[in-house]
């Protein structure tokens, strides 16, 4: 599992962490059942305390993403297709947020953001 970690990001280090789990379990790179790693040995790849691991992965059992085992460690819980889908289309929404603020900042018009989309949207 490959996750990276920014200070310079603005956001916690516990959020990045559920932020790209949750997004390599979207992807369909984590599936149901597969184990992550210890919270030990997560925070000592990346160079962080424990204490921000548990609170990652208390963080995404919360959410559903996640369950742990005793003794045995921490899984991708399994997640149904609708579900999974309404978490990706927020992420949609909140890019597509971004974009338009960007897009208003430069001085572009509604018409001038909505040929963009759909010029991108036509490339594989």
């Amino acid at each position: 599992m490959n996750i990276s970690i920014s200070n310079q990001n603005g956001k916690p280090i516990y959020e990045q962490i559920t932020e790209q789990i949750k997004a390599l379990i979207l992807a369909g790179q984590l599936k149901e059942g597969d184990p992550l790693p210890s919270m030990r040995l997560l925070a000592k790849e990346l160079r962080i305390s424990v204490i921000t691991t548990k609170r990652a992965y208390e963080e995404l059992e919360r959410e559903g993403f996640l369950y742990t085992l005793t003794g045995k460690g921490s899984f991708v819980a399994g997640k149904n297709a609708e579900f999974l889908r309404e978490e990706q289309l927020r992420q949609v929404e909140h890019h597509l947020a971004e974009a338009a603020k960007a897009a208003a900042l430069c001085g572009m018009t509604k018409e001038e953001l909505l040929s963009a989309l759909e010029l991108l949207w036509e490339e594989p």
